[in-house]
């Protein structure tokens, strides 16, 4: 198992692992489809911004992406393994790893917004909860966090 630096020609794979991971959740089909251009990893995306995936047996099975969002702050914006990974520590491994890259960079905060779903795994990681916001969906909200480094 490793963890490397994404290559923009991934961007198709990681978009159906967001897409996959996403459903795992419950949400519909049609609520997927919705949320396509949200769920969409552009090769842009990934020459933009910080992402690394996750390989297991030749096979990239999750990722996680970051953006600099001041000097000191970072936004986790994306951490989604495969639904048959989910449960399995996969997740707590990138995290990890996320977590040792920010604790050896300059940045002093991580900020996140979360699936309803995925709030109790970042709550563990050691995560505060400082907000939420409404979302499209009747009685559903995102859970703002945040950790201080």
């Amino acid at each position: 198992m490793k963890i490397k630096e994404a290559s923009i020609n991934d961007n198709e794979i990681l978009t159906e692992i967001t897409k996959k991971s996403k459903s795992y959740w419950g949400y519909s089909e049609k609520q997927i489809l919705k949320w396509n251009d949200n769920l969409t990893i552009s090769a842009a995306y990934i020459e933009n911004n910080c992402v690394f995936e996750l390989i297991n047996n030749n096979e990239i099975i999750g990722y996680y992406s970051y953006l600099v969002k001041e000097e000191k702050n970072v936004i986790l914006d994306n951490l989604f393994i495969l639904p048959e990974y989910i449960g399995k520590g996969f997740g707590k491994y990138l995290m990890t790893d996320f977590l040792n890259r920010m604790k050896n960079g300059k940045f002093e905060k991580i900020t996140l917004n979360s699936d309803p779903n995925a709030e109790n795994f970042y709550l563990k990681i050691g995560f505060k909860k400082i907000g939420e916001f409404k979302t499209s969906i009747k009685n559903r909200f995102m859970p703002i966090m945040e950790m201080s480094l």
